[in-house]
């Protein structure tokens, strides 16, 4: 693929986005000169900065661009300075209308831990080395957008909130698929979790995820267990799971549940898939999970390697270049081995034994040093 036909919309958003996505942007400039791996980049502002500017948190151009793009690059949305706007025009409100125009059905989390870091998980070492496990949450439908919802007031008198739970056939077989498929380049297994003993939606899901297991992923070894089960065995035995494929609320509890058997937030990148085109292509955006911090932005502390992650998987979902991805994680990897850490990594009584805390900038400037090795 020619670097001018590949389309990147990048979007730092507020906080600590614009200061990680700058290092970023570093290694994006050192894939151009390095690997012959070139964007034509699109800069915007979204959230608290589209406010700012346009009055809203994500402008129509900016989603018409957005839906132009081969990938888009997402900082994060939020702080303090936005608290008083109204509910539809808080700065999350930008990133949902993303999601949703875009229709990103599929919500791809990685827990990942580094070698370096085991010390920081709050599990034993021995439970959480090599982890290494995929949550796929359904990202635009279940619980957060069913109908009816919304607060009424009964006729006697008392206050009623009402969420529905709502799932159609097609919307759970397209992000098994995505799992299925993911699991294929993995260990080839699948774990799907529902509440299939409760919930005539679980009962759906754990049929029609069978039934799409059956007719074209046999090959896949496919366990169904209850989210809450599943829960459990998180932090029981985290390294019998490959592929995690959930609904909406589960996965929103579940990946934030994995997320922290890593150690830190800021290690944690994201992607968000839309369904392929007829050639193949889908929209795709791509976020580190740690938010906006707005507590530490401006301060030149924020971890940017999630932001670093985040672009891997960029590399290798939208774009197909698994070496490039591989070569960042592994400069990632390297540089936390070589015992560099943002404020974020360190614990209690680490300071002396030979780390070096870093800034943002001094992070990404490591990165890039080691990519340089590297080659």
């Amino acid at each position: 693929m020619a670097g001018s036909n590949r389309n990147l919309l990048v979007l730092p958003g507020d906080g600590i986005g614009p200061e990680v996505m700058n290092e970023v942007r570093k290694v994006i400039a050192w894939m151009g000169r390095k690997r012959a791996v070139g964007f034509d980049i699109k800069e915007d502002v979204v959230g608290g900065a589209a406010i700012d500017k346009h009055g809203v948190p994500v402008a129509d151009a900016t989603v018409d661009a957005a839906m132009q793009a081969d990938a888009v690059l997402f900082g994060s949305v939020g702080g303090p300075k936005w608290d008083s706007v109204p509910f539809e025009k808080k700065p999350e409100r930008g990133l949902l209308r993303l999601r949703k125009e875009m229709d990103l059905f599929a919500n791809l989390r990685p827990a990942k831990v580094f070698d370096a870091l085991v010390g920081a998980s709050t599990l034993k070492p021995e439970i959480v080395k090599g982890l290494d496990i995929m949550i796929i949450r359904e990202l635009t439908s279940g619980v957060y957008f069913g109908e009816p919802r919304g607060i009424t007031t009964r006729p006697d008198g008392q206050r009623e909130g009402i969420d529905t739970q709502r799932y159609t056939s097609g919307e759970i077989r397209r992000v098994c698929a995505v799992a299925f498929e993911l699991a294929r380049k993995r260990q080839n297994k699948v774990c799907s979790a529902e509440k299939a003993n409760v919930m005539h939606t679980g009962v759906l899901w754990r049929e029609e995820a069978t039934k799409l297991h059956k007719e074209s992923y046999a090959d896949v070894e496919l366990t169904h267990m209850y989210a809450d089960a599943l829960a459990m065995q998180l932090l029981r035995w985290p390294g019998q799971f490959d592929v995690i494929v959930t609904d909406n609320l589960f996965g929103d509890i579940l990946s934030d549940e994995a997320s922290m058997l890593t150690g830190s937030l800021g290690m944690l990148p994201s992607a968000s898939l839309g369904a392929p085109d007829a050639t193949g292509r889908r929209k795709a955006l791509y976020e580190p999970i740690h938010g906006s911090a707005p507590d530490i932005a401006g301060k030149g502390i924020a971890n940017p390697l999630a932001e670093m992650l985040s672009y891997a998987m960029m590399l290798r979902y939208s774009f197909d270049l698994d070496g490039e991805a591989d070569l960042v994680g592994r400069a990632v990897e390297n540089v936390l081995a070589a015992g560099y850490r943002t404020a974020d990594l360190l614990t209690a009584g680490q300071d002396d034994k030979g780390l070096k805390k870093v800034g943002t900038q001094e992070m990404g400037d490591a990165i890039v040093k080691e990519l340089d090795r590297l080659v």
